[in-house]
């Protein structure tokens, strides 16, 4: 199988991989002595889970901590109440965690410095630097000009200090109602960036916030507490998508003003996937409206759904270190994360048989009421990972598509006149089927050669295909669930006039019932990834299994890559 990584490694100078942008800078800061440890940050917002872009900007900022003995922060910005929570919160932690990272550099809030942001803009309003403006947002938005065109100065921007600091304290103190007044910063409406024109700092937002309850009725704008924040705790590179470039002319502007720790912005490129959606807005419209059964739905690119669908920490790592870090957006194809997936579960993942579409095979010359223990290997990529026992009796379960009743020289499975061998079983030939009233094959009848045996063959019988199946008198019953990808369209967000939600692949979900798997999947448990052979990588879905009294698995991945969208 070619490896579509390949063009995505990168570069190397004799043995040693060269240096993306960011960890040259890195590298440099601390050779110059500009630091002596280095401190990075990942701030999420608790309004809904982390997805595979965020997965990105994990592995880079505590891999780069890792990497260069720093320290890294877990910091949630929380300046939005009406849309966060614990349980978002929760979600986040466990994420993270379970790509396999911990925040050496503590856990951390940004409403744990709502008091000194708020002594922060005090001091922008003393230094004039900070005004309190009462016009309408809609007045705001036509005052500020356009990229071409500048701004005009807000009829409120010549207040005096002191005028300032009373109205400010009135907001404070819930004397105003909501969207009253804002505090704006006193820059340049003529600034060719559009954020440098007297950009918003504070606004009145009467809503209970998840740590601080009701104890603050003003929140501060994320442009205004995200590089304080930083600069509170200390982040020498503080590291953000490239969206936030026109946004670091006032993160710098804030630092200089305030004269507290210069953090330094770095942008790179974010992480764009084909046939998937990154906005979390917009994942969450899907779980509202019921495209989808949550925000761990195995179809969603969230790191929730990702991993209940069956992906593991590593094969995201890879992932994301095959993506590498630039500074110029691009689009990844899906195939290389189900890629990074296939080769991580190769080389781990336990073997195992399932039937998901069965018909009966019956072999017609084995004794009845006979049953023997046949050793199948748990995994050729792995010798240490030994043999479990396969029981073999007259009746087994087959895949329905791997019998033909009419088949050309070229096919490789049961038909009429063909020969094949069962996974480490015997070799059988065809005898003859079984039709039902409905018209569909029933049963299929074989003979087996008793001297074919796997590892100790000595029929002389050579077999082109081989076929996996499962002993009828101890299968057990379960589902399966098919997924593909969500969107049947490469880019469904990127329609003028039409909305994402028409590029939903109505076959992205596949439920097969009365599957037959092997007994030693009893006691499989959640997390732990199996190679059905020939079909795929699967995982038990616990939380579904519980839900419908029966055990439910995911395909992960496919063995290769079959995407025909």
């Amino acid at each position: 199988m070619s490896d579509p990584a390949r063009s995505e490694r990168p570069s190397t100078e004799g043995d040693r991989p060269s240096l993306h942008f960011i960890e040259q800078i890195i590298a440099d800061d601390l050779a110059s002595g500009k630091h002596g440890q280095i401190h990075t940050r990942f701030p999420p917002e608790p309004n809904g889970h982390l997805h595979i872009g965020h997965a990105k900007a994990i592995c880079l900022s505590f891999g780069l901590a890792e990497k260069y003995k720093g320290l890294v922060n877990l910091r949630f910005d929380d300046t939005n109440p009406e849309k966060e929570s614990q349980e978002y919160v929760a979600a986040i932690r466990r994420d993270v965690q379970w790509l396999g990272y911990k925040w050496n550099g503590g856990e951390h809030y940004t409403s744990d410095y709502f008091d000194q942001l708020h002594a922060f803009a005090v001091d922008l309003i003393r230094k004039g630097k900070a005004y309190v403006d009462h016009q309408s947002a809609e007045d705001m938005a036509a005052q500020k000009g356009t990229p071409t065109q500048p701004g005009t100065n807000s009829p409120y921007r010549d207040r005096s200090v002191e005028e300032n600091l009373q109205l400010f304290e009135e907001m404070r103190g819930g004397v105003h109602p909501d969207g009253h007044c804002v505090l704006r910063a006193k820059i340049d409406m003529a600034h060719p960036n559009m954020h440098m024109r007297d950009p918003l700092i504070y606004r009145i937002k009467r809503s209970h916030h998840h740590r601080t309850g009701d104890d603050w009725c003003i929140y501060p704008m994320y442009d205004f507490a995200h590089g304080q924040s930083d600069a509170i705790e200390g982040i020498t590179h503080s590291l953000c998508t490239l969206e936030f470039e026109v946004h670091r002319p006032l993160y710098e502007w804030f630092i200089e003003q305030l004269e507290i720790f210069p953090s330094r912005q770095i942008e790179f490129a974010r992480l764009n996937l084909d046939h998937t959606i990154m906005s979390k807005r917009k994942l969450l419209r899907l779980v509202e409206e019921g495209h989808v059964d949550g925000w761990d739905d195995p179809r969603m690119p969230t790191i929730s759904g990702l991993r209940r669908r069956g992906f593991t920490p590593e094969s995201i790592r890879t992932f994301c270190d095959r993506v590498g870090i630039a500074k110029r957006e691009n689009v990844i194809d899906f195939g290389l994360l189900e890629w990074a997936l296939r080769d991580h579960l190769n080389r781990t993942a336990m073997r195992a048989m399932a039937v998901l579409d069965p018909i009966k095979l019956v072999i017609t010359n084995y004794p009845e009421g006979q049953t023997e223990d046949l050793p199948s290997e748990n995994n050729p990529e792995d010798p240490t990972a030994g043999t479990r026992t396969m029981p073999f009796s007259r009746e087994l379960w087959m895949e329905r598509d791997d019998f033909r009743e009419e088949a050309n020289r070229k096919w490789f499975r049961l038909a009429p006149g063909k020969t094949v061998r069962l996974k480490s079983a015997f070799i059988v030939r065809y005898v003859h089927h079984i039709v039902g009233e409905d018209g569909r094959v029933e049963e299929v009848h074989v003979e087996y050669f008793p001297d074919s045996r796997s590892g100790s063959d000595t029929s002389g019988i050579k077999a082109k295909g081989t076929l996996h199946w499962v002993n009828a008198a101890t299968a057990i019953d379960a589902e399966v669930r098919l997924y593909n990808r969500l969107f049947s369209d490469p880019n469904p967000d990127g329609h003028e006039g039409r909305d994402f939600t028409e590029f939903l692949n109505p076959d992205s979900l596949e439920i097969r019932k009365g599957c037959k798997l092997e007994p030693s999947l009893t006691h499989a448990e959640m997390g732990t990834p199996y190679q059905f052979t020939r079909l795929g990588y699967f995982s038990l879905d616990e939380m579904q299994s519980q839900e419908v009294g029966h055990p439910v698995w995911n395909r992960s991945v496919t063995l290769k890559d079959g995407w025909k969208g």
